[in-house]
């Protein structure tokens, strides 16, 4: 079968609701390459406290994006996308079916819809926002970006550099916000392959319990010392994007002295809490399951797995290939 007309099944769902368990099940029950369509697990340096799988899962199938850029660098959409293809095509002509797995909806959703195509931004317009960035830092250039482009403003969190940025230059650069492009501006082709979406949406008071454990393993797993050796490298660069991983900049503070290791702790807990927020309102919002598994934190135990996930699977993947034929 052709990459183009491969059936993909795509596991989605905000961070520590069970993806990586659930996908890593099905791939073993079809035979199925799992491709990483998380923005921070494309990184190198930050296995422990980005949650990669765990050298043993990744022996039981195929795994492909994971660790694949190092931290310094920017993973962009349109790079991932370019990476995903490829990992597509690979599992297409091994017989196996691809899976993406992961949370960034914006990766996603740039594959299977076409990303958005942006005029050039005028280095002028580059250079004003750093320099403004550098003049007001993110609260203040926030501000300016809610009084020239509400909209996109209203969705970024005042905090949020890279994005408040990349907002910024671009409104400036085009007089069209982020937001109206995203909605009204051409896109590259998108993926033609048939799509099987299971989403993943628990019950918020569980997922935060489960973030809230999760990030004392990761602690007791040795995030520290990954940290450590992030700082060891020297200052990432301020674009990089890997400075938005959860846990990052916290423990970095208790590492530089500046908060102690229970308030970095409790303040990467809240963070990673209120990003899973964000992105079960984007998915919510953003995204058409074909299977929407809801209330449960997923486990084995959660669901019958052959009652009521993998037949649905299985079925789509056999309709799919009819088709395909």
């Amino acid at each position: 079968m052709h990459s183009e007309t491969v059936p993909l099944i795509v596991v989605a769902g905000p961070t520590a609701s069970g993806k990586s368990a659930l996908g890593l099940a099905i791939a073993q029950h079809v035979g199925g390459t799992i491709i990483n369509a998380d923005s921070m697990q494309i990184y190198r340096d930050l296995r422990i406290l980005t949650a990669r799988p765990s050298d043993d899962e990744m022996t039981l199938v195929p795994h492909r994006l994971y660790g694949v850029v190092d931290g310094s660098e920017k993973g962009t959409a349109a790079f991932w996308c370019r990476l995903a293809r490829e990992a597509i095509a690979e599992a297409a002509a091994s017989g196996r079916v691809p899976i993406l797995l992961g949370g960034t909806g914006l990766y996603l959703r740039a594959l299977l819809e076409g990303l958005v195509e942006l005029p050039p931004i005028p280095e002028a317009a580059r250079d004003e926002a750093r320099a403004k960035l550098a003049a007001l830092g993110a609260p203040g250039l926030h501000a300016e970006l809610s009084r020239l482009d509400p909209e996109t403003a209203a969705r970024l969190k005042p905090g949020d550099r890279q994005r408040l940025v990349r907002a910024y230059e671009v409104v400036v650069g085009t007089g069209r916000g982020l937001e109206a492009w995203y909605r009204e501006a051409p896109r590259d082709a998108p993926l033609p392959n048939p799509v099987f979406r299971l989403l993943l949406r628990p019950d918020r008071a569980a997922l935060y319990q489960r973030i809230d454990r999760r990030f004392m393993t990761m602690i007791a797993e040795g995030a520290l010392d990954e940290v450590q050796a992030v700082m060891a490298r020297g200052e990432l660069p301020e674009e990089a994007p890997m400075r938005k991983a959860h846990g990052l900049p916290e423990l970095m503070r208790h590492l530089k002295g500046e908060i102690s290791l229970d308030e970095a702790i409790r303040l990467g807990q809240r963070n990673t809490r209120h990003y899973a927020k964000r992105q079960t309102t984007w998915f919510r919002n953003q995204f058409e399951p074909e299977l929407l598994v809801e209330n449960a934190v997923w486990q084995q135990e959660n669901f019958n797995l052959e009652a009521e996930i993998f037949p649905k699977i299985v079925e789509y993947l056999l309709t799919a290939r009819q088709t395909g034929d």
